[in-house]
């Protein structure tokens, strides 16, 4: 994967490389971003050993400034974190059984104990982390004594309802991934399909994001909306609101797993 300054004839220079090492090319998608003037690239290959090689190869024939990424595509290793909600966590774990998640749960990390049966029943080690009667560097550093007993590629917020420090936060830079109702920031606080309800929203949806410093601020992954009316109660829009968030997050994850997802700055270009 690589994010590079633009130059004509990128595309060219990338397949002659890979030519010359006798190495098949299966795909390759391309973009460029005229206004920052950088150009992205997501390339699959299948007969590539020598992926150190072909690194040092790559950065011989782009610009300086060139990123380069090699992925040899092993099964992501993923902690979930959670409060009470099931329905991420329900989606995530069947999708773990059955081997259709491109990752692996290592463990499951909640500050309630609701969710710690169904962990149980899919045989997936669960901790139990109160946020109550301490204070936040207390509650962070035992999850993070937790968090480095695994070896993990990501950390998933599947509706774990807790704001991380700068410090936590920076320990993991774009490998947190949250999942959140598009209501904010107009709808802030507890609630919010009751406010959205109240208001006569005509749209409700979900958005799967890179975590930073920046609350509900980082590179947006994907989003998704559907419709709603007046015969919805609150009580609609949080059933259909749960439903949004548990497909937008599957497919962040997706996306995420399969090395599609690209950053640059506060932005994501997506090679779906």
């Amino acid at each position: 994967m690589k994010n590079n300054k633009d130059r004509a004839g990128l595309v060219t220079t990338i397949s002659g490389m890979l030519a010359k090492e006798n190495i098949n090319l299966v795909s390759m998608r391309e973009h460029v971003d005229t206004v920052a003037d950088r150009f992205f690239a997501r390339i699959e290959v299948d007969n590539c050993a020598d992926t150190r090689t072909i690194e040092e190869k790559l950065y011989d024939v782009l610009p300086a400034d060139a990123t380069v990424k090699l992925n040899p595509s092993p099964e992501k290793k993923i902690i979930v974190m959670v409060t009470r909600e099931h329905h991420c966590l329900a989606d995530i774990l069947i999708r773990n059984q059955f081997k259709t998640l491109g990752a692996s749960v290592q463990c499951v990390i909640g500050n309630h104990a609701t969710l710690q049966n169904i962990c149980e029943r899919f045989e997936i080690p669960f901790y139990l982390v109160s946020h109550k009667e301490k204070d936040r560097s207390t509650f962070e550093a035992e999850l993070l004594e937790i968090i480095n007993g695994y070896d993990i590629d990501f950390l998933v917020l599947a509706k774990f309802m807790r704001i991380l420090s700068p410090g936590f936060i920076t320990k993991f830079p774009l490998r947190i991934i949250n999942i959140h109702h598009s209501f904010l920031p107009a709808f802030i606080g507890a609630n919010p399909y009751r406010q959205a309800y109240e208001r006569g929203v005509k749209l409700i949806g979900a958005t799967a994001h890179f975590v930073t410093n920046e609350l509900d601020e980082g590179p947006i992954i994907t989003q998704q909306i559907i419709p709603v009316n007046h015969s919805f109660t609150a009580e609609d829009m949080m059933k259909s609101g749960k439903e949004i968030e548990t497909a937008v997050l599957a497919k962040a994850l997706q996306l995420v797993f399969d090395d599609r997802v690209f950053v640059h700055q506060n932005k994501t270009v997506v090679f779906e």
